[in-house]
């Protein structure tokens, strides 16, 4: 069974406007065809009836029974829909929508990060990187390749919007992903040498910021081997999703690590760790 809460599926069932029984606009032919082009589950069996035979009450039966995962792909697939062809409940419809695909991504493991970068992408009013966001957020299951190359991008994104923020003017296209982390870790003063040799665990700190350098050129090297954007030759074989979930992990937390660091020491002022009470 998953593990959708009773809030969860409150949730769940206003977006899907199941209160009648209905399940979004699906007819019981249109609807019992999507679950099994979404999910290869035959929504009409047995075990799905025992509460009734409505769209709503096999949907309800099928969350009971199903694992996280087959769940969550399920309910991606039906967001997905919706937003598509516009779900009945159109009050707050992107934020009842965010709510619902933050659910299926809880159920199929996506990074818990993906969270808090929708709300930098809204602060910096970026649809591109929200639309980054969400494409991670689609393809990590089912797209492994799109997910990796997406996750690349989304770095590049990331120090492109600090850098343009903080009145960097050589930014272009033509820079690659190492030299933009280098720029914006340097920017915002995430470099060892700004950690005094002094602090109560420099050495690990300076390692660390580190290797925060080489997770770009980690996920550049991997989407030119397995992401998009490269053609392979006939025979290639990709990654598998677990490979896709530590790219796309690595990415979005170096993203919101370098987005955080960009607020906490706003343009004005000299950024720097902060690291007060290390030497406590």
């Amino acid at each position: 069974m998953s593990s959708l809460t009773l809030a969860d599926k409150r949730v769940l069932e206003y977006f899907f406007n199941m209160s009648s029984g209905y399940v979004l606009d699906f007819s019981t032919p249109e609807f019992d065809r999507f679950c099994f082009d979404a999910v290869g589950i035959d929504i009409n069996s047995e075990c799905y009836l025992k509460d009734g035979t409505s769209k709503a009450r096999k949907l309800r039966s099928f969350w009971s029974i199903e694992p996280d995962n087959i769940t969550g792909k399920l309910i991606l697939e039906l967001i997905n829909y919706a937003d598509k062809v516009g779900a009945d409940n159109a009050s707050n419809y992107k934020k009842n929508s965010d709510a619902c695909r933050a659910i299926a991504n809880r159920l199929l493991s996506v990074s818990p990060n993906m969270l808090d970068l929708k709300q930098h992408a809204t602060k910096f009013d970026s649809e591109y990187l929200a639309g980054q966001i969400r494409r991670m957020e689609d393809s990590v299951n089912n797209d492994p390749a799109l997910a990796i190359g997406t996750a690349k991008e989304l770095v590049e994104t990331c120090c492109k919007t600090i850098l343009v923020e903080r009145g960097v003017e050589e930014v272009s296209d033509k820079l690659d992903i190492s030299t933009l982390t280098k720029m914006t870790l340097k920017k915002l003063k995430l470099v060892p040498e700004g950690v005094p040799n002094e602090a109560r665990g420099a050495d690990v700190i300076k390692r660390l910021l580190q290797n925060l350098g080489t997770i770009g050129n980690g996920l550049a090297e991997l989407r030119g081997l397995y992401g998009t954007g490269h053609g392979k030759h006939g025979s290639a074989s990709g990654l598998s999703t677990r490979h896709a979930k530590l790219a796309v992990g690595s990415a979005s937390t170096l993203a919101l690590f370098l987005f955080e660091t960009h607020q906490e020491f706003p343009v004005n002022k000299i950024a720097s760790l902060s690291l007060q009470g290390m030497n406590k």
